[in-house]
């Protein structure tokens, strides 16, 4: 996934679309921004109180006005939850040949196109949290986040855990409420850890795997 030439090929789009204004020119910057966090999947959970958040949208019946809107210009693909315990999905479309293969822009708006070195700014945030604070639940994904590449575990668990708790109103076992968050993050993180290392262990029991290697790789790292 070529994040420049998709964003410089939605450019010329938006640029040709006389359908588009800044509302929906925010909320596909918003939705592009957490599929990069969830490095680029088919589909990704679409939280609607960080999206609203990112993308400065006060009225929920606005965002998901512009919401079906862009899935009505053929930009994404909505799909909401079917019940409130639920997280709905959405997938950015991308320009694709008969063949599957994606296609870039070779026209821009200004002329020809000139790559430049763009630096690692994306992930970087304005936001940063209290390290002594306590709170029965994160302010936002990005804490959580934050948090989970604070203690340099794989930010695919970040997502897990965040989803889960989000879906059940952050309460374990779905009776009691969490008290400390980050508490309950960190147990997540032994359990999760816990899990793999039994895995690996039935693994190798069942049989000798040269694909096996002791040394643990993150994979969560953002672009």
């Amino acid at each position: 996934m070529n994040y420049i030439q998709h964003l410089n090929a939605r450019f010329v789009d938006f640029y040709d679309d006389g359908r588009m204004h800044p509302g929906h020119f925010s909320l596909y910057m918003a939705l592009f921004f957490y599929w990069n966090l969830h490095r680029f999947p088919e589909e990704f959970y679409a939280n609607r109180t960080e999206l609203m958040n990112m993308s400065k949208i006060g009225s929920k019946s606005t965002y998901h006005r512009l919401l079906k809107e862009l899935q009505d210009f053929g930009y994404i693909a909505y799909r909401p939850a079917r019940s409130p315990h639920e997280l709905s999905t959405v997938a950015l479309s991308q320009n694709r040949t008969d063949s599957g293969t994606l296609m870039g822009r070779t026209r821009t708006i200004f002329g020809t196109y000139r790559p430049k070195t763009v630096p690692d700014t994306l992930y970087n945030k304005q936001y940063k949290p209290n390290k002594h604070s306590l709170g029965a639940k994160p302010k936002s994904q990005l804490e959580v986040l934050d948090f989970f590449k604070e203690k340099k575990y794989v930010l695919e668990e970040a997502f897990k855990f965040f989803n889960h708790y989000q879906a059940i109103g952050w309460k374990i076992g779905g009776k009691v409420p969490i008290k400390d968050w980050k508490a309950a993050a960190e147990n997540w993180m032994l359990k999760a850890h816990e899990i793999a290392r039994e895995k690996k262990k039935k693994k190798a029991a069942n049989g000798s795997d040269h694909l096996i290697t002791q040394t643990e790789k993150d994979y969560g790292e953002p672009l």
